[in-house]
């Protein structure tokens, strides 16, 4: 398939990052054409500036506008200045291997699916990080899905960032950009209900770089229950089990809690679930230094509670105005 490919990239705020990313795809084995499209939001750093000079510097690399700063508007900006038949999204913190771009083409080419994507591997830098890298990566922190977990190659309900056909694209009218969040998890459940394939393949590997204090992943974790609830609410009968079990979760070991005040034997469930994680956290991070081992409890904990209360906090006023729950 010798097509245009179009990476696509929302930036805000990443003057420290964003030259590194586009070198990054500039030097891919990619044989076709190859654009950059960066849709800029309004940064409080030199973000426009750096993006600006990459333009300057290089005629396949663009920067449009994305004023509301807002990721689904950025993609949308940036699908909407591209040209190529193969969009792929790219974000600045992403690092993607030399041969993501042909690997990807060439996935869409066999597989006919309308968007493939691979795995996301978090790789941490301090004790921190690290320890959240082995819970974003282990069933125990994130669930089944195979583009945190690894797996198989095959169909699946959404992958990470994804490279596209244009057409299925447009024929689902791009990114919802009511979706702050979950907007990509969105997309390609309609992409999947018009007749579309989304496919996983571990052969796409990308870096990515965890947050860096439990106050930033507890947001992170937060805002995605947060609007994974309002895309349950969009899409009935989409949230799965794993999606569930944190706010369950939350539910029964408060519950517990509360009838362990009169009835101690109640007490056994929050214990156990601490017990679980304890042990899980430090055995899922096995090969990592003690004062890893010792924080992945405290990530896996942190990424549950905030998940699972955001699920239940989500308010109905978050819902599409024109969605009848």
């Amino acid at each position: 398939m010798s097509s245009r490919v179009s990476v696509i990239m929302p930036v805000l705020d990443e003057e420290r990052h964003l030259a590194e990313s586009v070198r990054q795809i500039l030097r891919q084995d990619w044989p076709g054409e190859l654009e950059i499209v960066l849709a800029v939001g309004p940064s409080s750093d030199r973000t426009a500036e750096v993006a600006a000079e990459l333009a300057a510097a290089d005629p396949r690399v663009r920067a449009v506008p994305n004023l509301s700063g807002r990721t689904p508007d950025a993609l949308n900006a940036a699908i909407a200045a591209s040209s190529g038949e193969i969009i792929a999204r790219v974000d600045a913190h992403a690092e993607i291997p030399r041969d993501y771009l042909s690997t990807a083409v060439a996935t869409l080419a066999q597989t006919g699916a309308d968007n493939v994507g691979g795995v996301m591997n978090a790789v941490g830098v301090s004790d921190l990080e690290r320890a959240i890298a082995c819970a974003m990566k282990s069933p125990l922190g994130v669930g089944g899905a195979r583009f945190h977990t690894g797996g198989g190659a095959g169909e699946a309900d959404t992958v990470y960032l994804g490279v596209f056909r244009r057409e299925a694209l447009e024929r689902v009218g791009g990114y919802d950009p009511h979706f702050a969040r979950a907007q990509d998890w969105e997309m390609n459940h309609r992409i999947r209900a018009g007749g579309g394939r989304v496919w996983f393949t571990p052969d796409l590997v990308v870096t990515y770089r965890p947050r860096s204090t439990v106050r930033r992943l507890a947001d992170q974790y937060f805002n995605y229950g947060r609007w994974r609830r309002v895309v349950a609410r969009q899409h009935p009968g989409t949230a799965n089990a794993r999606y569930l079990a944190p706010p369950a979760m939350v539910v029964g070991t408060l519950a517990a809690g509360v009838l362990g005040i009169a009835w101690r034997p109640a007490w056994l469930v929050p214990a156990g679930y601490a017990a679980a994680v304890s042990v899980g956290g430090w055995l899922i991070a096995k090969g990592e230094p003690a004062p890893v081992r010792a924080r992945v409890p405290l990530a896996i904990v942190t990424m549950h509670w905030s998940w699972g209360i955001g699920f239940l906090t989500s308010p109905k006023n978050l819902a599409k105005p024109d969605h009848k729950a």
